[in-house]
């Protein structure tokens, strides 16, 4: 899906209920962001919008075979076009990277989040919000959610693990089915409540929050001793013959 596709999504009733959903289960985990710099990556712009307005600095970063759109729609625009795997930022300048409809739909979802691993600050957050393997929205294109990879908490876990995160809370999201029926959106939040306390396997959507991982060095010179491997053994000189 493009950008027009994904915003016609999110100005619709369903994509309106999803909004809602989802950004009830971010709110606690967003907390309070201060004068942090936030980085959306994907199409997070329908979530970038609920931030508190007290929020420092907050750009959108749509990726290039979706498009871009400008955001937010009055003021300074803070959208750009780019490349997943050459972000347009120095090292060490995101305090929080919330990727949505992002990761699924990268070629590359490792070398997505090490891009997105080195334009962090130490200790950063990052949350993901992707498509469950096990859920029906991964299965029905009826939203962004049915399109590209979808994945299962086992491979989120080795994603971040070999990007070097730490992966400090899980939570699910989207327990109603993903159909524009009218009891189904009016009920969208008891549905929810429900569907947290029997079971979240099914959920539509996986949200995982982690934590960039700077691995320490010491300070002092480290003498690397080199020690043979086997014992040394004095071997017999070789024999000379002389020439008659």
């Amino acid at each position: 899906m493009d950008v027009v596709e994904l915003r016609e999504f999110y100005a619709s009733p369903l994509g309106n209920a999803t909004r809602r959903l989802i950004s009830a289960k971010l709110k606690p985990q967003l907390g309070s962001l201060g004068d942090a710099c936030v980085m959306g990556m994907g199409f997070a712009t329908p979530y970038l919008d609920d931030l508190p307005s007290e929020t420092g600095r907050s750009i959108a970063f749509m990726m290039a075979r979706q498009g871009v759109i400008h955001w937010p729609l009055e003021g300074q625009v803070k959208s750009a076009l780019i490349d997943e795997f050459d972000l347009p930022l120095l090292e060490s300048t995101v305090d929080l990277a919330l990727v949505i409809h992002g990761l699924e739909l990268t070629d590359s979802p490792i070398e997505m989040l090490q891009e997105v691993w080195r334009v962090m600050a130490p200790q950063a957050r990052l949350i993901l919000v992707v498509p469950n393997r096990r859920g029906l929205w991964a299965a029905f294109d009826s939203s962004p959610f049915g399109y590209g990879q979808p994945f299962s908490r086992t491979q989120l876990s080795g994603l971040l693990k070999e990007a070097q995160f730490s992966a400090v809370s899980w939570s699910h999201a989207l327990q109603m089915p993903p159909i524009t029926r009218g009891f189904v959106l009016s009920g969208a939040s008891a549905i929810e409540r429900v569907g947290d306390w029997v079971t979240s396997r099914f959920s539509g959507v996986i949200i995982v929050e982690a934590v960039k991982q700077v691995y320490a060095f010491s300070s002092g010179k480290r003498v690397r001793r080199l020690m043979p491997r086997f014992r040394p053994v004095l071997l017999p000189s070789p024999v000379r013959f002389e020439r008659k």
